[in-house]
């Protein structure tokens, strides 16, 4: 009987601890050391909330830049892949699908980056590699009638490097680009 009292007291006591005090105390942490990244790392226009430097959203207007295609049509509460093997019928009658799509977008598109093909792994991946922004551009510069250079130096202003100079690779913000260009695009 001793034993099972004393097992109760530590499974609530443990309980107390790791259930509560402990999430409490992290939580209250990170919005004090991280309040942008605890908040959901949210990109906001004035007072609205317009979506999160973590998630892409579906982009159509020939005007702004795309992200990567969204195996979960961008919500985020269904985040997968497509599952499809590479060596598969589908997959290549897909891709080949996409790039035809590109092509035609993009006339003067000569190398096609990987990323504006692929789905990204996670269903919305916000970021691109330098290259597939700057394979946009010139659609964008036709459609919003601004310089190809002017692009070019936005695409390489938000062009972020490597973590800690070695991890990842360059990469490019979609939501952060497409802010940047409202500001020069009317509508």
């Amino acid at each position: 009987m001793k034993t099972t009292v004393t097992a109760i007291r530590v499974s609530i006591v443990l309980m107390i601890l790791c259930g509560l005090i402990y999430p409490l105390v992290t939580t209250w942490l990170a919005g004090v050391l991280f309040p942008k990244q605890a908040d959901g790392s949210l990109i906001r226009l004035g007072d609205t909330v317009i979506g999160s430097e973590l998630l892409a959203q579906n982009v159509t207007s020939p005007k702004l830049f795309h992200p990567r295609e969204s195996a979960a049509k961008y919500d985020p509460t269904a985040s997968a892949g497509s599952n499809r093997a590479v060596a598969s019928d589908d997959y290549a009658k897909e891709m080949a699908e996409r790039i035809n799509e590109l092509r035609k977008e993009n006339p003067v598109l000569e190398d096609i980056p990987s990323d504006l093909v692929t789905t990204s792994g996670s269903g919305f991946d916000p970021d691109l590699s330098p290259e597939a922004a700057k394979a946009q551009i010139p659609r964008i510069s036709r459609a919003a009638g601004i310089a190809e250079q002017q692009l070019q130096q936005l695409v390489d202003s938000l062009t972020q490097g490597r973590q800690l100079g070695i991890f990842g690779e360059p990469r490019v913000n979609v939501s952060a680009l497409n802010i940047e260009l409202l500001k020069l695009v009317k509508f």
